[in-house]
């Protein structure tokens, strides 16, 4: 499974984030910077592509970056997992609206939060999991759109009430995981198991 884990702008613990990835056995992850991949001619090759970037403003007609969203991202199939903060790039920017099924992307942010984490409804990505609880970084914003299948969600007062939802973008299947702002929550199982399981279900390969 090769997978191309795309940051920008956004500071973050590089080394215990590369070890999360590393700690899955099945997967290889190549972390990359937001404007080399997108200039990458290999590009296609991935499987998957895990976003990890906070990405502001909406790039220029004549950005390399918006060249390769507006006529490729998500025509080829790979899968597209937005991680943690990259639900939030590009906030005004519609088409970012239609990639992660969010219309209202302003936000608050809560370090250190503990959240009480429910499973809803059968999803291959959450299976046989109980309701679990992680510390974490939360969002207080608008709730995904309708038209998204929500399969985590918390009661905390200081978060959106889903935590994690699937869509579909074009031809390639998306999963959006509010959770995983650092190494406290990097470690947890469940959030391993979650991250894992979204990654190879985008892909194609768990359903």
């Amino acid at each position: 499974m090769k997978v191309a884990v795309i940051t920008e702008w956004h500071p973050f613990d590089v080394v215990n984030f590369q070890r999360l990835f590393w700690s899955f056995d099945d997967i290889e992850a190549y972390p990359q910077p937001w404007d080399i991949f997108c200039k990458d001619p290999g590009r296609d090759g991935y499987d998957a592509l895990v976003f990890y970037n906070m990405s502001f403003p909406a790039p220029a007609s004549d950005d390399s970056r918006r060249r390769y969203l507006e006529d490729s991202f998500g025509t080829t199939g790979q899968g597209i997992v937005l991680l943690h903060h990259a639900i939030l790039s590009y906030e005004t920017w519609p088409f970012w609206d239609g990639v992660s099924g969010t219309r209202d992307r302003r936000f608050t942010y809560h370090p250190e939060q503990e959240l009480r984490c429910a499973v809803v409804g059968d999803h291959p990505i959450t299976r046989g999991l109980g309701d679990f609880t992680v510390v974490d970084e939360s969002y207080a914003m608008a709730e995904p759109a309708e038209d998204n299948d929500v399969l985590i969600t918390t009661d905390h007062p200081r978060s959106l009430r889903a935590l994690a939802w699937t869509r579909t973008y074009r031809n390639s299947r998306v999963f959006c995981y509010q959770s995983g702002h650092d190494d406290t929550t990097w470690r947890d199982p469940t959030f391993r198991t979650v991250l894992r399981r979204g990654i190879f279900w985008t892909a194609g390969l768990l359903d």
